[in-house]
């Protein structure tokens, strides 16, 4: 008779039976990342991230488990729902707290029920429906899912999807030469360009993976990480002992390439790689440089796949500017189950509209392709 339980800190779990539920693809579903996200201070309840993990135990064997938090706020999700909580409010219900299944503060699609086989996958769905009933909250959502997780939803869970831009090697490439020589004269000269003019400034670009990262290349690192922030006036999630914590348990994963002029790193960007993909994350720089962001975020990441077999790279949500850079408009999913009948109700047509005019504006940035004769 299998059996539900709620874990409050990840660390509970024995990271060998955790990791036995996904295929270790996906860097950021992994006990190492997700526990030191508790353990060094990314995830902590003031900044409205409660762990709240969903598992389903057959003995003691752990068959079926979810990412959860209870949410205070909706920040760090980039599944916005600002839009509920405001009619919640109007209503005078209270939208927060809710039930969150997603890696915190990470726009990456990749398994969220992670489990034995369907029927422990179902167990999971329904144990998050009778868990949110029982806290009387408002909802329950899974952000970022895959295909095949997808499927495993009912009707009662909301449909959302949303647009990202990925790059794939779905030709071969086996160069960067050879993705250019795939583009329009326009598309090609303007990324030649772009790469010639970090060349001319005199800065050069080296990859570093975690086992071979030095104290000041994760403290530089860090420190391009909380610029940016702060330039955009966010409140930094990431720590220094967490980025640390990173280069030792998951050494080839984590991979940075770094822009240093003579003896000085002036830019970074942190990525993590998975088993086809490369997934950047944040960047910074200490120096402003003509074409240098689009070098260390997007050109240096390509490269990195070509040398390395990769199929995928996901540079982040958003920015219609990737297109020109060879990625292409990819859906991402969410699903999303609402306690009160009447929201429920009101937000499925809504849903559908808007899934309806993401598919539209898809279907227009198709239209404008770098690549020639797609």
């Amino acid at each position: 008779m299998s059996n539900v339980r709620t874990i409050a800190a990840l660390g509970d779990i024995p990271a060998s039976q955790w990791d036995a539920l996904h295929d270790g693809r996906n860097p950021f579903v992994s006990h190492a990342f997700l526990a030191g996200m508790e353990r060094h201070g990314v995830v902590r309840a003031r900044t409205g991230w409660i762990p709240h993990h969903l598992t389903v135990w057959d003995g003691d064997a752990l068959i079926a488990a979810a990412p959860g938090y209870l949410k205070a706020n909706s920040h760090g999700e980039f599944v916005f729902d600002h839009a509920w909580a405001h009619a919640y409010a109007r209503h005078g219900l209270d939208y927060f707290p809710k039930w969150l299944c997603a890696v915190p503060y990470t726009p990456v699609t990749g398994p969220r029920l992670l489990a034995r086989d369907d029927s422990a996958r179902k167990l999971l769905l329904d144990a998050a429906i009778a868990e949110a009933t029982r806290r009387q909250l408002s909802s329950a959502h899974v952000n970022f899912i895959t295909a095949e997780d997808d499927a495993a939803f009912g009707d009662d869970w909301l449909a959302r999807i949303d647009i990202q831009y990925h790059w794939r090697n779905a030709s071969g490439w086996m160069d960067f030469d050879a993705f250019l020589a795939a583009m329009d004269h326009k598309h090609r000269k303007n990324i030649r360009q772009e790469r010639a003019k970090v060349a001319r400034s005199g800065v050069t670009l080296r990859v570093v993976h975690g086992d071979e990262a030095s104290a000041g290349e994760l403290e530089a690192m860090h420190g391009f990480y909380l610029q940016t922030f702060a330039e955009y006036g966010n409140t930094p999630a990431l720590t220094l002992p967490f980025l640390q914590h990173l280069a030792r348990t998951m050494p080839r994963q984590l991979v940075m390439f770094l822009a240093q002029r003579g003896e000085d790193i002036i830019a970074g960007a942190l990525c993590l790689r998975g088993g086809d993909t490369l997934y950047g994350r944040y960047w910074g720089a200490s120096e402003a440089v003509p074409g240098l962001h689009f070098e260390t975020c997007y050109y240096q990441g390509i490269d990195y796949c070509l040398r390395e077999g990769l199929a995928i790279f996901e540079p982040g949500a958003q920015g219609e500017h990737k297109l020109a850079r060879g990625f292409l408009p990819t859906v991402v999913r969410s699903r999303h189950w609402i306690a009160e009948p009447v929201f429920a109700q009101a937000l499925g047509p809504w849903c559908s509209e808007e899934a309806a005019a993401i598919l539209r504006y898809k279907a227009l940035l198709d239209t404008h392709t770098p690549f020639r004769g797609a």
